[in-house]
């Protein structure tokens, strides 16, 4: 087999490449991302629940395909030792289960 290339290849393997960068960037998909800012409270995990679905329904109606929030939206902040408590850290995890169900 010989280790020399003729220009055909070289100008094949060009168009092949360049062929296959426009299937990849021909139609970029976009997305709408919908941030959101709530009013929560410390442990009050009904009420931020509650919030927190209202914002992603107020989302998906505005035709968001993700919604973000802060990182505390279900638990609030200022928890300060209750972050330490095995019952704060339950009821987040079933405030996020009632999310996913629902």
């Amino acid at each position: 087999m010989s280790a020399k290339r003729s220009r055909r290849d070289e100008t094949d393997d060009a168009a092949a490449i360049d062929s296959a960068a426009r299937l990849t960037f021909a139609r970029p998909k976009l997305f709408t991302v919908a941030t959101c800012s709530l009013n929560q409270w410390s442990l009050d995990f009904v009420g931020n629940l509650k919030r927190v679905s209202l914002s992603i329904q107020q989302a998906k109606e505005k035709g968001a395909t993700f919604r973000t929030g802060p990182e505390l939206e279900l638990s609030g902040y200022g928890c300060e030792d209750h972050f330490l408590e095995q019952d704060t850290v339950l009821h987040c995890w079933q405030s996020l289960a009632s999310l996913l169900d629902g």
